[in-house]
């Protein structure tokens, strides 16, 4: 009686102004990706299996984080659960992405590829 309880079906939501920081060090670090990789591409030399396999990982990992920028642009991601996935997404794809890198790393120093680090 006098006591109003919220609906039960009322999502939990996060401060806009929270979304916002997130949304920028997302942006910033797609922009990072894209631009690895498009220095690679621009190198001259030929491609092996390490190389392919190295950029799949890369390219898989940018498309999850270029998903988590797109969702944050929504008014969904202000929703908890929403914002949880795409940060989910984000962090699989910045994961994928290293992961790639670094293969790309060891490759080269064991030389495996000519294509990865030199110009």
């Amino acid at each position: 009686m006098g006591s109003e309880q919220e609906p039960a079906d009322k999502a939990a939501t996060i401060d806009p102004t929270f979304r916002n920081g997130s949304l920028t060090a997302i942006g910033v670090v797609v922009g990072f990706s894209l631009s690895f990789l498009s220095t690679w591409a621009a190198q001259p030399g030929p491609w092996n299996r390490t190389d392919i396999g190295a950029v799949l990982l890369i390219c898989i990992g940018i498309l999850l984080q270029i998903r988590a920028l797109a969702g944050m642009l929504s008014i969904r991601s202000l929703q908890l659960a929403s914002y949880e996935r795409l940060i989910r997404y984000f962090l699989t794809g910045i994961g994928l992405a290293a992961i790639g890198v670094g293969i790309a790393i060891f490759a080269d120093v064991l030389g495996f590829t000519t294509t990865a680090l030199h110009k």
